[in-house]
């Protein structure tokens, strides 16, 4: 049998993976990080546009989420859009999103601040919510790599 990426995936897989995407959306507009911790595994792997590879939630929020959630508005994944691998025991996954939102220059006018984004999940028990093992998040190019928007924190 031939490995293939686009072997179908289940339906209630996919779905959940949307989940994922659109409940780290709701964090990220509200500026809560809080709850966000939830959607990662404590020693997920980050990298992205602000920083090479991190080790752990905590370094990931305090060098990445903290650094550019508060800067932005509008944050939304394409839901329609996102695309799945998942594992043949469906205990593994990577999904792939691109995401709108609105970045500000330092002289306060807006622009579009699109970037795209590749997480990989893993979950104990089939049904389960995925968690976060890794992610990517990059611009894309031509996107200016600093907001300077200002929004308070919700925790």
């Amino acid at each position: 049998m031939a490995v293939k990426a686009g072997t179908p995936v289940a339906p209630e897989d996919i779905a959940l993976i949307r989940d994922w995407f659109a409940r780290l959306a709701e964090h990220v507009r509200a500026v809560d990080f809080a709850p966000a911790r939830a959607l990662f595994a404590e020693d997920f792997i980050a990298f992205g546009t602000h920083t090479d590879f991190m080790n752990g939630r905590d370094n990931a929020e305090a060098n990445q989420w903290r650094r550019v959630w508060p800067t932005i508005d509008g944050f939304t994944w394409r839901l329609d859009g996102v695309q799945a691998v998942v594992s043949p025991d469906r205990l593994h996954a990577t999904g792939m999103a691109v995401w709108d939102s609105t970045g500000y220059r330092e002289d306060g006018s807006p622009f579009d601040r699109l970037g795209r984004a590749t997480v990989t999940f893993a979950r104990e028990t089939i049904g389960d919510p995925w968690v976060a093992t890794h992610t990517h998040m990059s611009l894309f190019r031509g996107t200016p790599e600093v907001s300077h928007g200002r929004k308070p924190s919700r925790s």
